[in-house]
């Protein structure tokens, strides 16, 4: 496969290798990127803001370089932050407009890993309000679409960070992930999209889910998110429940591949989530392509309870504890699906939530004990393709596991790494793709299967703009 000439098209290793023999230097990438960005993002709508120091970090880069000096693994790479994460010198508006409009002070513990291996922050991209449901909308920024079709969503809540990576705004994103915000978006916009085990990425400060929630890498290759996940699972203080520092390179031993692993074809998280007939096809190809690679795959049912019971809760409870804390007189700017789901949920007793937070760890529980039989988990990613852009949010909870996340809020309850990986296109031209995990902290293994597939599959890596 021919490599891009454009800058804009290169993976984050591409550039990387090109800087490092002074064949193309940080600013000229930048300038590629940036000019796709005015020429497209007006009608992809994936920024809450752009860097306008971007130029001058990328700059003080190729200063670097010059001298033989990087200062780390990133250095020069455009990339992005979503909006739910603390970028110094921009606010943090969430989507929404409640939230105040004047800049913070410090970075989040993932914008400073970046930001500590060289990466120049092109922006922020846009959310979901407080990252609340998986559409591609928000009050404050308004519809973000996808670059394969415009009048398609490209998921959410990492609305920004998928179609930004789709329309090669950058290599690297950094997304969120509470439900599938990573993973949906990845899945409808054709790119990699990872969900650490809970703890790898320091998170600060914490969200709405924080109980369920992560952040981690989204981009065009598996072997890129790799890398970026070397700079954002980094040992941060302000993060209580973060992992001890790991100094590693996620991309050793990615190339491993999957032979003799044992690989559970997974279609039921304590009910039957629905999938089409171009899901079910991606699915079997996924599985073909793991056995040829030497994998054992085997159909496999973990002994779960309804998970969307548990998550339902966690989610709407999350949510009702979020409006309480805005004003009352500010309520009425919020989404109003995310009030109604709040309102339904706001009088649960504490007894009863307790009971579900149980329920939580069981689940997490009984995945480990699968997870004593299989190495690995495949299973869909999305119900559909991506759905259309313009369409109302109705009866959201419904729409949770029914529409958006049936695949992906299980893996968020017991906390496992998963990762989505693109398989190829529908007969509409819209990716599809299918979603690996692992057992708590084997966030390696997920990168194994990821990149075994990715060989394999050769899934488009960028839409034809």
């Amino acid at each position: 496969m021919s490599l891009p000439t454009d800058p804009a098209l290169m993976e984050a290793e591409q550039l990387l290798a090109l800087y490092r023999r002074r064949a193309l230097s940080p600013v000229e990438a930048l300038k590629a990127v940036t000019e796709r960005i005015a020429r497209m993002n007006p009608w992809v709508n994936a920024f809450a803001a752009l860097n306008p120091r971007a130029l001058q970090q990328a700059g003080e880069s190729e200063a670097r370089w010059a001298a033989g000096r990087p200062l780390g693994p990133l250095d020069g790479v455009p990339a992005t932050v979503k909006d739910l994460l603390n970028l110094a010198g921009f606010p943090t508006r969430r989507g929404s407009r409640t939230t105040d409009s004047a800049p913070v002070e410090e970075d989040a513990p993932a914008v400073l890993g970046l930001k500590q291996a060289g990466a120049v922050i092109i922006g922020k991209t846009t959310t979901t309000e407080f990252g609340w449901k998986s559409p591609g909308d928000c009050p404050l920024h308004g519809i973000t679409r996808n670059p394969w079709n415009r009048s398609r969503t490209p998921g959410g809540s990492s609305s920004g960070a998928g179609a930004a990576a789709a329309a090669c705004f950058g290599p690297l994103h950094i997304g969120t992930d509470a439900g599938g915000s990573i993973r949906i978006p990845a899945a409808f916009c054709g790119i990699v999209g990872v969900k650490p085990s809970f703890g790898r990425v320091p998170q600060w400060p914490l969200g709405a889910f924080a109980n369920v929630a992560v952040a981690g890498p989204m981009a065009r290759s598996v072997r890129d998110a790799a890398l970026m996940m070397s700079a954002l699972a980094r040992h941060d203080l302000r993060d209580p429940f973060c992992l001890p520092d790991d100094a590693r390179d996620w991309r050793e031993g990615i190339e491993e591949g999957v032979a003799g692993l044992r690989v559970a074809l997974v279609r039921e998280w304590g009910f039957a989530p629905p999938l089409d007939a171009e899901g079910e096809e991606a699915l079997a190809q996924a599985a073909r392509a793991l056995e040829a690679a030497g994998a054992i795959v085997e159909e496999a049912t973990p002994a779960l309870p309804d998970t969307r019971a548990i998550f339902g809760r966690v989610w709407g409870v999350a949510l009702a504890r979020l409006v309480a804390t805005i004003p009352e007189d500010r309520r009425g700017d919020l989404d109003a699906g995310l009030a109604e789901v709040a309102a339904r949920h706001a009088a649960l007793p504490a007894t009863e939530f307790l009971a579900f937070e149980a329920a939580r760890i069981e689940a997490a529980h009984a995945m480990a004990r699968f997870h004593q039989r299989f190495d690995l988990v495949l299973t869909a990613a999305t119900p559909t393709a991506a759905f259309a852009a313009d369409q109302p949010t109705l009866h959201a909870e419904q729409a949770l596991w029914r529409d958006w996340a049936p695949w992906t809020f299980a893996f968020n309850l017991t906390r496992q790494p998963a990762i989505s990986v693109p398989v190829g296109l529908d007969a509409e031209g819209m990716p599809r793709a299918v979603q690996v995990a692992a057992a708590l902290y084997r966030d390696d293994l997920c990168f194994r299967a990821a990149r075994a597939l990715e060989l394999a599959l050769q899934a488009p890596a960028a839409p034809v703009l």
